[in-house]
């Protein structure tokens, strides 16, 4: 559940910022300001600020692991040689 959740606002946020870029603004259109800034302005700082929001809520829901030994292999790195020593190293 936590993970279709998260799914969700992850797909919301991509929106928000798609929202954020002014291309449904027509070029000529008048000049119309919100809180003191141009209105696509104001959309902009909007969806980031809720894309913000979003992206902390995506956090929350997901589960990190408790600790190093609980990953696979932390950051991709092997941390344990196979045979009791590093690659390339002669004897």
């Amino acid at each position: 559940m936590k993970r279709r959740i998260r799914l969700a606002l992850l797909v919301l946020i991509a929106l928000l910022y798609a929202i954020s870029i002014p291309w449904y603004r027509p070029g000529d259109a008048p000049l119309r300001l919100i809180f003191g800034l141009p209105d696509w302005v104001a959309v902009a700082l909007g969806c980031y600020v809720a894309a913000a929001i979003l992206n902390a809520a995506a956090w929350l829901l997901t589960e990190l692991p408790e600790s190093e030994d609980d990953l696979d292999e932390p950051l991709g790195v092997r941390t344990r040689p196979e045979n009791g020593q590093e690659k390339g190293a002669s004897s």
